[in-house]
Parts: structure tokens; C-alpha cells; sequence
């Protein structure tokens, strides 16, 4: 499962760095500036396309620690209530956990 999370993270930054990149490649065919003031601009649009793709690439990442969490701590409280109620005893609320601490 997260493989799959991770292999649609990598797709999205994929695409979002080809779509940059044609971007870019038409802008140079169709700009009617100098050589070097399209340099310029190709530059630094590939520095904001460079830093908007690791900003998606850390909030994926961020996501996908978060959902793990979350599952895991389900899947805990879900085994924790299947041995409870297998062995007949009550379910403890949370409050009797913060106590037994």
C-alpha cells in the first residue's frame, strides 16, 4: 500500500516537472525578448518549478506519514478491542487508560 502512495506521489511530481519544462521550452520559441533576458527568465521560473515541486513533494510525504499514523493507531485500538472482548473483560474508556499510566 505504500508503495502505491509513494508511486502516485512520484507521478504527480512527474508530470508537474514536464509540464514545467514544456512550459518553459515554449515560452523560449515564442518570447520576443533577447537571448539573454530569456535565459534569465527560463532560470529563474526553473528555480520556482524546482521549489514548488519540493514543496509537493514534502507535503506528500507529510500526508502520507500522517494517514500512516492514523492507521496504525486504528488497526492498535481495533486489536486492542479484539482482545478485550475475546477474554470477556469491559472495554476500558480512555480515561481508565490515563489512569493505568
Amino acid at each position: 500500500m505504500a508503495r502505491s502512495d509513494s508511486d502516485a506521489a512520484a507521478t504527480v511530481v512527474v508530470a508537474f516537472v514536464l509540464g514545467a519544462v514544456t512550459g518553459a521550452a515554449v515560452a523560449l520559441l515564442m518570447a520576443p525578448a533577447t537571448g539573454e533576458e530569456t535565459r534569465r527568465i527560463l532560470a529563474d521560473r526553473a528555480r520556482e518549478a524546482s521549489d514548488r515541486a519540493n514543496d509537493v513533494a514534502r507535503q506528500g510525504r507529510e500526508f502520507i506519514n500522517q494517514q500512516r499514523d492514523n492507521l496504525s493507531s486504528a488497526i492498535d485500538r481495533g486489536r486492542e478491542a479484539y482482545n478485550q472482548a475475546r477474554s470477556g473483560g469491559a472495554p476500558r474508556s480512555p480515561t481508565d487508560v490515563g489512569d493505568a499510566l
